[in-house]
């Protein structure tokens, strides 16, 4: 899976939210003032040639839809931030959060449980 960039990644959330949709209404998700219809065509331009999205001819104009699923992107994302920043270890990424204080003793608790119900179910 390629790497998107900052502007792919956030054309692509709105794809997902979206579900199938044309350019223009990618353009309508942004906040204002919105980048230019031609920006956002040429990033989607991107994402289909990376493989992100599949373009549909309808009329005169594409849908797109994703070729990914988004948990899909995530796992992909997660596990190459792990792997470069933190020694492909989990625990120091859950470590480096709880020593920063961006991360709870109740939030590690409920993770704890989420883990525990999740072994119970495979």
């Amino acid at each position: 899976m390629q790497k998107l960039t900052i502007q792919e990644e956030e054309v692509m959330i709105y794809i997902w939210d979206l579900g199938e949709c044309v350019i223009k209404d990618i353009v309508n998700k942004f906040p204002a003032p919105a980048p230019p219809y031609t920006t956002v065509a040429s990033i989607v331009k991107n994402l289909e040639r990376k493989g992100y999205v599949v373009p549909r001819r309808m009329g005169n104009t594409y849908l797109y839809r994703p070729a990914i699923r988004e948990s899909e992107y995530k796992r992909s994302f997660m596990s190459q931030v792990v792997r470069n920043y933190f020694g492909d270890s989990y625990k120091e990424l859950v470590s480096f959060f709880a020593k920063d204080q961006k991360i709870s003793a109740t939030e590690l608790e409920d993770i704890i449980g989420m883990i525990e119900k999740g072994k119970a179910e495979d």
